[in-house]
Formats: structure tokens, C-alpha cells, sequence
């Protein structure tokens, strides 16, 4: 078998995928505000969001009949399917607690450095690499994202968060090394199933890795009071259902290096809203204004097609 599998068959792109992939973006966006504005633990916060998540997915492949494709896999798609959920909680895990001692735009920026881990994963795993122009687009996206890490990390390190910030960065880039390998995993998967019973493989891997460490843990699970509950519902219903989901459905159709990179318009978003909400007020700097323009423009550029 060779080293070097590219990925077949060949799928035609759906003129939809532009709207899922900016709807998935806004879902992302509120996950950091979000995880700012609940108290929470940082695993009872990924486990509720899963659990919910996980309940309206259940409903839809029981009444679809979806999980009737599961039977098609074979052992190694199973393996795969089951690393991508390990991947995912530990992504959720290690971000969610970097919230808690840094900023959300420091936090959600170092966490979408993905894309290089990505780029380097897909060329060297998947056989798909980007062309010199994407090249370039990864390029001046992760120089944006530079930008805006520069000032609010240093924002963060002279204001409330103190030291802890830099346990936070390093959280954040934990978080962005196991979010790569969850998408580089997830697209060899995804090619042989529809997107639910996907999602539906991959999320109760997610869920079941992350109650076994909250038990092992002994984190507080419940019971938790109606701001947290709703806090909660609104985590797996954005994020979860419209922004993780959004970009599996994508991973159909696209490089997992494209997906990827569209996600790290998600600190734009993120700062937005932490800005505005006025249980969090975190005010952007000049530099993160900077940083997100040259984010969306390195986006641009990475998503024309080869030619």
C-alpha cells in the first residue's frame, strides 16, 4: 500500500458550501464568550455541550436511519472514527481551560494556528497539498494571527490575567494541535459516510473520552442551576450543531487544510462578541483590528480554487 493516499473519489463542490462554511464560523464564534460567561468546569462544560449535542443527533439518526452505514466500516474506519472523538475532547478540554486564564481573542487566536498543523498533515498523510497561492493565503492568515495574539496576550498579561496567561496560551495551542488531528482524521472518515451518522460516530467518541476523564476527575457534573443550563443548550446548539457539525459536512467536499483555514476567521467573531456582551466588555486593541483584517484577507486568498 502506498505512503500516499489521495483522497478519492473526486466530489463535485456544492454551491452551498460557502453559506454552511460562514454559518459554521458564526456558530464557532460564540463558543469562546460563552465558556467566558459560565463557571463552570471546564470538562462539565465540554460534557453538557456534548451531551446535548449527542441527544439531538441520536434523534435524527434513530429516526433517519442513518446508523444502518455504520455497518459498512470496516475495523481500521471504526479506529479512525474513535481517535477523532479522542482528539475532539481533548481539544475541548484543553481550550475551554485556557478561557480561564487569558483572554477570549488571545485564546481562540492561538487555538486556530491549526492550519499549519493541518497543511503539513493533509500534504503529508492525505496527499492533498495546497497550491503555492494557498500556500500564501496560510501564510498571510497565521501573520494576522500573529498580529492579534501580539496585542491581546500582551493586553492580557498586564491586566487581570497576570502570569497565568502564558498557561493559557499553551492550553490554547494544545488545543489547536488536537483540533488538527481531529480534521486531518475526520476527512479520511468522512468520505465514506453521510454526515450524521459521522457526527454521530465521532461526537460519542468525544463524549464517552470526556466522561471517563471528568469521572476519573471527580468533576462536578450536576446538578447545574438555569443560567449554566442555558448557557450550555446555547454551546451545543451554535458551536456544536451549527459549527462543528458545518465544517464536517464540509470535510466532504474539501481539504481538511481549507476547512481549517476558514475556521480561523472565528477570533473576529469571538472578539465581537466579548466586546459587546456586557457580562464580559473585553475591549479590542488596534492590533487586533489589524490582525483580524489580514486574517479574512489570508482567507481569501487560500480559498481560490487550483487552476
Amino acid at each position: 500500500m502506498p505512503e500516499h493516499l489521495p483522497m478519492s473519489p473526486v466530489r463535485a463542490i456544492p454551491r452551498t458550501v460557502p453559506l454552511v462554511l460562514f454559518i459554521a464560523v458564526l456558530g464557532i464564534s460564540g463558543s469562546g464568550p460563552l465558556v467566558r460567561l459560565s463557571h463552570a468546569e471546564p470538562l462539565a462544560i465540554a460534557l453538557w455541550r456534548l451531551g446535548l449535542s449527542m441527544t439531538v443527533v441520536a434523534v435524527i439518526l434513530l429516526t433517519g436511519g442513518g446508523w444502518r452505514q455504520w455497518k459498512g466500516l470496516n475495523r481500521g474506519d471504526l479506529i479512525a472514527a474513535g481517535v477523532a472523538g479522542v482528539l475532539l475532547a481533548l481539544h475541548f478540554w484543553s481550550w475551554i481551560a485556557s478561557i480561564g486564564y487569558t483572554s477570549v481573542a488571545a485564546s481562540v487566536v492561538l487555538v486556530n494556528v491549526h492550519p499549519v498543523i493541518v497543511a503539513a498533515g493533509s500534504a503529508l498523510f492525505l496527499g492533498e497539498r495546497p497550491s503555492r497561492v494557498q500556500a500564501a493565503g496560510i501564510a498571510v492568515s497565521l501573520a494576522g494571527a500573529g498580529l492579534l495574539a501580539w496585542g491581546d496576550i500582551s493586553a492580557a498579561q498586564s491586566a487581570a490575567h497576570g502570569g497565568n496567561a502564558l498557561i493559557g496560551d499553551l492550553l490554547a495551542v494544545v488545543g489547536a494541535i488536537t483540533i488538527a488531528g481531529y480534521l486531518l482524521t475526520g476527512r479520511r472518515v468522512r468520505q465514506k459516510l453521510d454526515l450524521w451518522p459521522y457526527v454521530g460516530l465521532v461526537y460519542g467518541a468525544c463524549l464517552l473520552t470526556v466522561l471517563l476523564i471528568a469521572l476519573a476527575r471527580g468533576t462536578v457534573i450536576g446538578p447545574q442551576p438555569q443560567r449554566e443550563l442555558l448557557i450550555f443548550t446555547g454551546m451545543a446548539l451554535g458551536p456544536m450543531l451549527l459549527g462543528h457539525t458545518g465544517f464536517n459536512w464540509a470535510l466532504r467536499y474539501l481539504p481538511a487544510y481549507v476547512v481549517s483555514l476558514v475556521a480561523i476567521a472565528e477570533p473576529i467573531g469571538a472578539t465581537a462578541l466579548a466586546a459587546l456582551l456586557p457580562g464580559i466588555g473585553e475591549q479590542p486593541s488596534v492590533m487586533t483590528l489589524v490582525g483580524g483584517g489580514v486574517v479574512l484577507a489570508g482567507i481569501v486568498l487560500a480559498s481560490r480554487q487550483r487552476r
